[in-house]
């Protein structure tokens, strides 16, 4: 029953085709349809065989960098088996979000991030178990590490000076350092400051009652009270005590200039109701990227103004609601499905039958071992008996597979025993022909996984034709050979061939030589 029910966050693997491996994904949301099923929303995983040969490569030395910053590597050398079914197990989270019917969960898996510390056999030794190190962009076709780096050094750190002794000078500039705002040692007592913060409150009330925009927005005597409360008011008062030395006086007569009262506002009073709609549509579509909030919704706002708004907006009653509404939408949400398990049979599974393979709907009895006919054993294991036999590959290779290695390819994507073909593939060089590249690439992805080629002709037809050159020496040239073989030295010049030869005291030497 546990097995079966599936939650959200849990890792699973998915089946959209019954000959294609499994799709790994990640849980986020379970939703009921209209029609009563459930789709699950999910992160989506790529395996190896998913990306192009040159993100392959940048991964395999992303790797191979890892392994080179370990202090102390003490772990046995993986044989090529245990190498080949590794990469089975690796991963690369992508930012993409897709929607699957829950019907198509095959099981669960685990996935984690890689942990340097643990020892990579780990991952072999544990079914179901797969790693990630890095993320995977399908739309720019990039690959990043998803993983924060340890800032240290002095790009980072400060550099924290000697302690002053008493009566020794301070030689730093003064002017490259902060700038006082208020200082905690004034003469003014706390009850002193605490009146002229009334004062400047009572100040910016009045201020709103006079200014006429004011007095649309906060209509009552009590609401003009709170927003002349708020932290801009006592920031600009203390501000104002701080320049003028802490003089009550002086400083209250910059509160009540010749104009009139000073008015201060923040961003909350500032945005009008349909920008803060607008703000609230964007927040509900893009989240906190306030660069995209600016760029489709508010243009005319600056980055700092939204940022700040976002701040002051979490304070508001608004907000409150809206989180209740959405934790209320999350609680009436699936929090997990049960899925049966799923004992169909498969289209590929095959049957002996006098000699000759024959496709059958019905599952074979898991207590018979069928001896493969034709003289053909399993591609992955290259055993002859199996409970069970699962066509692989194009139809006219005839390929099968056991019960054993067709769970593995269903599973991990690629076959238990590494093959001559995968290992020509690492030789391939990274940087094809352009004419060749479509076709490499999708014939290295095939035999990684030992996925049988069709012949698509002679050999002429798949490789490219080099260009002949001939490279002709001038009559000078010639001379300078044997006329400047102690500047030349060509045996030791063949022996160091990215030292460039000096071809301006040659030249020189040569017609000297010719002049005399």
């Amino acid at each position: 029953m546990a097995a079966n029910m599936y939650r959200v966050g849990d890792y699973v693997f998915f089946e959209n085709s019954s000959s294609n491996p499994y799709l790994i994904r990640r849980i986020e949301e379970l939703n009921k349809t209209a029609s009563g099923n459930v789709e699950a929303k999910v992160v989506c995983f790529y395996r190896r065989r998913d990306i192009s040969q040159s993100l392959i490569q940048l991964a395999d030395k992303h790797a191979k960098d890892l392994e080179e910053e370990k202090e102390s590597p003490s772990e046995p050398e993986l044989s090529e088996k245990q190498k080949h079914q590794l990469r089975h197990r690796e991963l690369f989270l992508s930012r993409q979000y897709e929607s699957l019917p829950a019907t198509h969960i095959r099981g669960k898996c685990s996935v984690a991030l890689l942990n340097e510390t643990e020892a990579v056999l780990s991952y072999l030794e544990k079914e179901d178990t797969f790693f990630y190190s890095l993320v995977y962009d399908p739309t720019q076709k990039t690959l990043l590490a998803d993983k924060g780096e340890i800032r240290v050094g002095p790009r980072f750190q400060a550099d924290v000076p000697e302690m002053l002794q008493e009566g020794e000078p301070d030689d730093r500039d003064q002017s490259k350092l902060e700038m006082k705002m208020w200082d905690p040692e004034c003469p003014l007592t706390n009850k002193q400051i605490d009146q002229f913060l009334v004062v400047a409150r009572a100040v910016g009330t009045f201020a709103r009652a006079l200014d006429c925009s004011s007095s649309v927005r906060q209509p009552s005597l009590h609401m003009s009270a709170a927003a002349a409360s708020r932290d801009i008011t006592l920031f600009h008062a203390m501000d104002t005590l701080h320049r003028h030395g802490y003089d009550l006086s002086s400083a209250l007569s910059v509160l009540v200039p010749q104009g009139g009262p000073v008015l201060c506002r923040d961003e909350m009073e500032e945005w009008s109701s349909s920008e803060a709609n607008l703000f609230e549509e964007a927040l509900e579509k893009y989240g906190k990227d306030f660069n995209d909030i600016r760029q489709d919704f508010l243009p005319w706002k600056s980055l700092t103004s939204i940022i700040e708004y976002y701040y002051m907006w979490k304070t508001t009653d608004r907000y409150v609601q809206q989180k209740r509404l959405k934790a209320a939408e999350a609680e009436s949400k699936l929090k997990q499905v049960y899925i049966p398990t799923y004992n169909k049979p498969n289209p590929n599974q095959i049957s002996v039958s006098n000699g000759k393979m024959a496709t059958v709907n019905g599952a074979a009895s898991t207590g018979s071992f069928h001896t493969a006919g034709g003289g053909r054993a399993c591609e992955s294991c290259f055993g002859v008996q199996s409970a069970q036999w699962y066509s692989w590959g194009p139809p006219n290779m005839q390929c099968r597979l056991c019960v054993s290695c067709w769970m593995y390819w269903k599973k991990y994507g690629g076959l238990k025993m590494p093959s001559r073909a995968e290992g020509a593939e690492e030789k391939t060089p990274p940087s094809p022909a352009p004419n060749e590249l479509r076709s490499r690439g999708h014939g290295a992805r095939q035999s990684s996984h030992m996925v049988p080629m069709r012949n698509s002709g002679s050999p002429k037809s798949s490789m490219k034709t080099k260009q002949a050159f001939l490279l002709q020496a001038t009559r000078l040239t010639k001379l300078a050979r044997h006329m400047c073989r102690d500047l030349i030295r060509l045996r030791r010049a063949a022996r160091r061939p990215f030292v460039p030869i000096n071809c301006g005291a040659i030249k020189a030497e040569c017609k000297s030589s010719l002049n005399s």
